[in-house]
């Protein structure tokens, strides 16, 4: 029993840390004037906490949206990147979004960027 007691422990410390450092958040920026798409989320404490992407427009291929019907549905807007793969713009937990929230976003954005949108 104490085993899954420190276990808890661990795990409980590890979740109040996660939102104590408020991990994840960060914003997006599209400037249109020059070109460029900014990306920036914090990470845990230590040498890379800060993750700052930076990238062209032109490099932007599609705006991808990802739907996971089921007990634990899942709807995640992705920007795939031309030879950098996808980044996720959505968070992957807390707020659920409607599908007509998530289409709006993606519509929103791929007409932003001028870009196709593509669903899996």
């Amino acid at each position: 029993m104490s085993f899954y007691g420190i276990a808890g422990l661990f795990i409980s410390s590890y979740l109040w840390c996660t939102i104590l450092w408020n991990v994840g958040s960060g914003y997006d920026r599209f400037d249109r004037k020059e070109g460029i798409v900014r990306i920036f989320r914090w990470g845990f404490p230590g040498i890379k906490r800060r993750v700052f992407l930076q990238f062209l427009m032109r490099d932007i291929q599609s705006i991808r949206i990802q739907v996971k019907e089921g007990l634990y549905p899942r709807r995640i807007l992705y920007m795939e990147i031309r030879g950098q793969g996808v980044i996720p713009l959505t968070r992957t937990d807390g707020k659920f979004f409607t599908p007509r929230e998530i289409e709006q976003k993606a519509a929103e954005l791929a007409y932003f960027l001028r870009v196709p949108i593509e669903v899996f």
